[in-house]
C-alpha cells in the first residue's frame, strides 16, 4: 500500500523536525506527531520498561505499533501529510542500537510506503539540545543520522536534505519540493 500524500522527515535527533512539523501544522496541514517521546512520557509515568534506555527492543515494537496505527489513519484525502519519522526509521534504530531486524518490520518497510520523496534533517550542533526524553548525545544524533539516511536508501527512498535556515525557511523549502 502507498500513501502517496504521506511525506516523512527523518534524520536524527535534535535537528529540528518537530518545530516543522508544528509549524505546518499551525499551517493547517494534517501531522503525525513523533511517538517515541509519548512512549518514553507514557512509560515513565507509568513505571514501564519499554524504554531506550531500559528495554531498546520493547521500545521498538511499541514504536513499531504506533507507526502502524498512523499509516493506517492517515487522511486520504490527497492533501499532504507530515509523518515525524516513518516505518524505516525502525529499521535504523534497530541497526543503530544493534538488534535484530523482524523479517515482519523489513516486510512492513517494504510494502507500506510513504511519498517516494523523504525530507532528511541533518544534524545541526547548533540546535541540538538534550531533555528528559532526548538522552542522547550529539555524536549519537550524528549517528541516528547515519542510520536513518541507510534505511531509507536501503528502501529506494529518495532522500532530499533539508537545508540549515529558519524554522520559515525550512517549511518553505518543504512546501517548494512535494
Amino acid at each position: 500500500m502507498i500513501r502517496q500524500n504521506g511525506y516523512v522527515f527523518t534524520g536524527g535527533p535534535g535537528a529540528g523536525k518537530t518545530s516543522v512539523i508544528t509549524a505546518l501544522a499551525a499551517k493547517g496541514f494534517p501531522v503525525v506527531p513523533e511517538s517515541g517521546r509519548q512512549i518514553i512520557q507514557e512509560q515513565v509515568a507509568s513505571g514501564g520498561t519499554a524504554l531506550p534506555w531500559a528495554d531498546k527492543e520493547l521500545f521498538r515494537d511499541r514504536m513499531l505499533a504506533a507507526a502502524l496505527q498512523d499509516f493506517e489513519q492517515q487522511p486520504g484525502n490527497g492533501q499532504p501529510v507530515f509523518f515525524d519519522r516513518g516505518i524505516p526509521d525502525l529499521i535504523g534504530y534497530s541497526v543503530l542500537e544493534n538488534l535484530p531486524v523482524p523479517a515482519v518490520l523489513e516486510e512492513y518497510a517494504a510494502t507500506l510506503r510513504y511519498h517516494p520523496r523523504v525530507f532528511i534533517f541533518p544534524p545541526w550542533e547548533e540546535i541540538y539540545q538534550g531533555d528528559t526524553e532526548r538522552k542522547q548525545d550529539y555524536a549519537t544524533a550524528v549517528a541516528t543520522y547515519d542510520a536513518m539516511q541507510a534505511a531509507y536508501t536501503a528502501y529506494g527512498y529518495e532522500l532530499l536534505a533539508v537545508p540549515f535556515a529558519s524554522v520559515t525557511g525550512r517549511v518553505a523549502f518543504v512546501l517548494a519540493n512535494l
